[in-house]
């Protein structure tokens, strides 16, 4: 794998290819168990599942049936964790300090302040972050917790036909990166505490919220292409230095978790892809 130039995780073509060889170099080889890598991360995952709502005492009847679905985690031995923006803006009080709170404080919906707390929520202590609309269809689960490794998902969206590649297709080695974008999603997250790809997208997050632009864009500020552009930069690094990756992409997460769509907060101000309406 050709390592990148400095700063390409910050280019969109140049970052996505990078991601798409990342899947295939994991798909050709046993990326499962790398061991540790020079002491960081080296604890295991805590068996705790993080979720947000923003007000977790008006959780739509619809989401609240997507979060019962992980409710059978607890005779599994996880604590799970439920945040809504009071309690996650005292969360990061206590743990983080004024810069972080500043920050919390600029995300602008709901969507983003749990982008941000997941990733200060995981960083600090570690554990499995999954989104409030996903629903728990089958035992994968118990992959994220086998290892050390942080863990996230690869997805691709096809511009051309304006929606996403499946997983399926996404595992095939001969996809063409003609036209589609490659990049790993924020939900689910899986870590030991302070893993250093988290602890750059939580820095990387907090100075773009406090800079100059007013209403900066979701998913390349706190979401998905913050994480993306994260992961890239860190993955090149240890390849530079020669280490083994202490990361893991969930190939096979759709067995696991799958979003409930057909939710109703989706059409209206709720959900972050409307926004601008918020």
């Amino acid at each position: 794998m050709s390592d990148g130039p400095p700063g390409f995780e910050e280019d969109d073509r140049l970052r996505s290819d990078f991601i798409r060889r990342l899947t295939l170099a994991q798909l050709e080889r046993d990326y499962d168990s790398p061991g540790p890598a020079d002491g960081v991360g080296a604890e295991p995952i805590p068996r705790t599942l993080v979720r947000y709502w923003n007000d977790p005492d008006d959780v739509p009847a619809d989401v609240r049936r997507c979060l019962r679905s992980w409710e059978v985690l607890r005779d599994e031995g996880l604590s799970i964790e439920m945040f809504g923006d009071a309690s996650a803006r005292k969360y990061i009080a206590k743990r983080y300090g004024r810069r972080e709170i500043a920050a919390f404080d600029r995300c602008r919906h709901p969507a983003m302040r749990s982008d941000y707390l997941r990733l200060c929520y995981v960083l600090a202590e570690g554990g499995l972050y999954v989104d409030a609309d996903d629903v728990l269809v089958g035992e994968g689960w118990r992959e994220v917790f086998r290892d050390h490794t942080l863990k996230v998902q690869p997805l691709c969206y096809d511009i051309s036909i304006g929606g996403m590649v499946s997983a399926e297709q996404l595992r095939r080695p001969d996809l063409s990166t003609e036209g589609r974008i490659f990049y790993v999603n924020n939900n689910p997250i899986a870590a030991p505490a302070a893993h250093p790809v988290l602890r750059r997208a939580l820095s990387r997050a907090t100075d773009r919220l406090l800079g100059e632009d007013p209403a900066p864009e979701i998913q390349s500020t706190t979401g998905p292409g913050n994480l993306t552009a994260s992961l890239a930069a860190h993955a090149n690094e240890r390849q530079n230095a020669g280490a083994q990756p202490d990361f893991s992409l969930l190939l096979t997460w759709d067995a696991t978790a799958e979003p409930c769509w057909d939710l109703a907060y989706r059409a209206d101000a709720r959900n972050w892809r409307n926004m601008d309406a918020w």
